[in-house]
């Protein structure tokens, strides 16, 4: 018995080995890059302090230059007038004194003082090492036995409800976060994230089989557990499908959602595809979006398809309104289950309670039938001439906007 669990240990080694060399190397590439980015920016400021310490003393550096150059002129011009013929000392001399009078060898720029003058130097905290190092070493663990396990898979027409449940007592959950992939699939995908620790995977291929994994984060943790041990599964229930082609409703790609949209004519129920509800089993319908209510409105199940209806409020059916009230074969019951809103569930639930012996009108077989929507629920039995192995189900709306998806 023991070898049967050293697939399992050496293929979740495999993965974590991998998950950790694609973290590590993930990491040190982003680090490297902050690295390099911080450097980039601290050279950008070296430079843009050294252009802008510079340019005034090189302002400074060209003025005195200028003046120190204009009065070795004039005194090289000064000692040509005093060499100079006598004729032409005087005219000269006038010239020079003019020039001279023009010329403030006393403005010159002041110098700044030497303890006025940046000097660059880098600021490098040396603790950074030590911090970073300390978080490094404490960087991500290694766990065996994650806090929570897929409990049960239970197959739904289209669909795989999966079930988990905590295993460590000590652990304190905030969210569950559940992936599932084909067998044929390489990677995981979200499904669901949230507080439940239940979900009904939709969009499930009959016959095909399903890995699902759920991991678990802590109470006020960012970062999320180990996943569980991957569990398989597969439905083999046919899905349950909306018929194609009724004026007045429009219908998704898997034909499970059906939109009464706005078509003016109406061509009344719009049934199941097929007999696929069967006692035992739970029919779920989710509200996706609403319209206007009225009281001819239907949602429900019915022994046979019959034409010529607006309405599921009739013989060999049960329903419920949209303004919650409950229907058996026409009739409407006493108690009353809330109008139905945005995000509603409507659920059916049937089973066999009794089989009458066969008589001059064929017997009868009785259903216990337990509708509930927005937690609430009414039950009842349901009273029909004959068995049925398979049901129907239907809807009616007689204004545009409802959505209704159905599993």
């Amino acid at each position: 018995m023991s070898q049967l669990g050293i697939p399992q240990i050496k293929e979740s080694a495999a993965l974590t080995r991998e998950v950790l060399e694609q973290h590590f190397n993930d990491l040190k590439g982003t680090l490297r890059k902050l690295l390099d980015e911080r450097l980039v920016l601290l050279l950008q400021e070296v430079d843009a302090i050294e252009q802008e310490s510079i340019k005034p003393l090189d302002e400074c550096q060209k003025l005195i230059e200028h003046g120190v150059s204009t009065a070795d002129d004039l005194l090289q011009e000064g000692e040509c007038v005093i060499h100079g013929v006598m004729g032409e000392q005087n005219e000269k001399l006038c010239s020079f004194t003019k020039k001279a009078l023009h010329i403030q060898l006393d403005s010159l720029p002041e110098v700044p003082a030497l303890v006025d003058v940046p000097c660059l130097s880098a600021q490098l905290d040396d603790c950074l090492l030590t911090i970073v190092k300390n978080q490094i070493f404490n960087h991500g663990t290694v766990a065996s036995r994650p806090p929570v396990q897929i409990e049960e898979l239970t197959e739904k027409p289209g669909g795989i409800l999966v079930r988990w449940c905590k295993v460590d007592d000590d652990f304190i959950p905030q969210d569950y976060r559940l992936q599932s992939r084909k067998s044929t699939a390489h990677h995981f995908e979200d499904v669901y994230v949230g507080s439940e620790m239940e979900f009904i995977v939709l969009q499930i291929d009959p016959n095909v089989d399903y890995q699902f994994r759920v991991c678990a984060r802590g109470d006020g943790r960012q970062e999320w557990s180990p996943w569980s041990i991957p569990q398989t599964g597969r439905s083999t229930l046919v899905p349950h499908e909306w018929t194609a082609g009724l004026e007045g409703y429009s219908l998704s790609s898997r034909r499970n959602i059906a939109l009464r949209n706005d078509s003016q004519s109406c061509g009344g129920v719009l049934y199941s595809k097929a007999p696929t509800y069967f006692c035992g089993q739970t029919l779920t319908f989710r509200i996706e979006a609403v319209g206007q209510l009225d009281k001819r409105d239907s949602i429900g199940v019915c022994v046979e398809q019959q034409n010529g209806y607006d309405s599921l409020q009739r013989d060999k059916a049960v329903c419920i309104s949209t303004n919650g009230a409950v229907f058996v074969n026409g009739k409407e019951m006493t108690n009353q289950l809330p109008a139905v809103t945005c995000g509603s569930t409507v659920t059916f639930d049937m089973e066999v309670v009794h089989l009458g012996p066969n008589n001059n009108e064929g017997g009868s077989f009785k259903l216990r039938v337990t509708i509930s929507s927005n937690n609430r629920e009414v039950v009842f039995d349901w009273v029909l001439d004959h068995s049925c192995g398979s049901l129907y189900f239907g809807c009616s709306f007689s204004y545009p906007g409802w959505k209704v998806l159905v599993f």
